[in-house]
């Protein structure tokens, strides 16, 4: 039921190749195309919940399910040693990056990125929905590439350092998050490979994908994302809730109806032999039939 043949995995299982660098790739994309830190950035790390959110749809998400479920193989000990092999330094790479925000603020300008930003996760959601669709939409590198174009601007770059440890914290909690993600995912391969669609999962967390731009570009759509992402994880579960013959059975016994009586015609009429009633000589006219005018002797016992 978990195969997928998306034709993004494909083409990126083609160019990368193996399950560590492919597991890489896509966790890792966030903060290679500079989108990690627009969304530090425009503040959607400001609280915990939002880091959680984040990291669900960013480092998690149906791309990192699909490449543990649909293209990793070994045993759910070795596929979560791959994971943590990726996750550590993703973790690690992800604090950095909060820490250089604000270098990496002062080098552009931040409101013309974060459009930008928006348009790639935007892009990213529309091809995880739909390969036909994602055929006539830019590669997210080139969205990425031309915001950087038109948005850089070298002359007030610094070197700071970030001062809140808090939004410090909260990104590292969300790489965190995502490797968690992808590590419960590893550990219960053989259940999910079995009772969960992996379409219906990419679809369900595409639609959680597109709403987070929206966020990104000021709209009060809180934790919407967050909560789209939990509906299609429950969705793609699809447990076996057929009941067994012996379940069948605890119900008491069944009664059997026969279909035709005996004596009965073809059609399903029966047919009543009922013998006329032949009234008594020595009965008395003026009786009521109920009446019993035996005598004593001549009664049977039971009367």
């Amino acid at each position: 039921m978990s195969t997928s043949r998306h034709p993004v995995a494909l083409r990126l299982e083609s160019i990368v190749g193996g399950d560590a660098r492919l597991l890489a790739l896509v966790m890792m994309l966030p903060l290679i195309d500079g989108v990690f830190p627009a969304l530090i950035l425009a503040g959607a790390l400001n609280d915990p919940l939002g880091a959680v959110q984040v990291g669900l749809l960013i480092f998690g998400g149906s791309a990192t399910v699909a490449v543990i479920l649909a293209e990793m193989s070994g045993t759910p000990r070795e596929q979560a040693a791959i994971v943590l092999l990726v996750g550590i330094p993703l973790i690690l790479l992800s604090a950095v990056q909060a820490a250089l925000a604000p270098s990496f603020e002062s080098l552009i300008d931040i409101a013309i990125f974060e459009r930008f930003a928006a348009l790639v996760i935007a892009a990213i959601a529309a091809k995880t929905a739909s390969a036909t669709i994602g055929e006539y939409l830019p590669n997210p590198i080139v969205i990425i590439g031309l915001g950087l174009v038109a948005s850089v601007d070298p002359s007030g770059a610094t070197f700071t350092v970030m001062n809140d440890p808090a939004l410090v914290a909260n990104a590292t909690l969300a790489a965190a998050i995502g490797v968690a993600f992808a590590l419960l995912i590893a550990l219960g391969a053989p259940y999910l490979r079995d009772y969960m669609d992996i379409d219906r999962f990419r679809f369900g967390s595409a639609v959680a994908l597109g709403l987070l731009p929206l966020s990104l570009l000021g709209m009060a759509f809180g934790q919407a994302p967050l909560a789209a992402l939990i509906v299609a994880a429950v969705f793609a579960i699809d447990l076996p809730l057929e009941r067994d013959s012996s379940d069948a059975a605890d119900d008491g016994p069944a009664m059997s109806v026969d279909p035709v009586t005996d004596g009965g015609d073809a059609d399903g009429s029966v047919e009543l032999d009922v013998e006329p009633v032949e009234e008594s000589d020595d009965a008395d006219a003026g009786t009521y039939p109920g009446d019993d005018t035996t005598d004593t002797e001549g009664r049977a016992p039971w009367l």
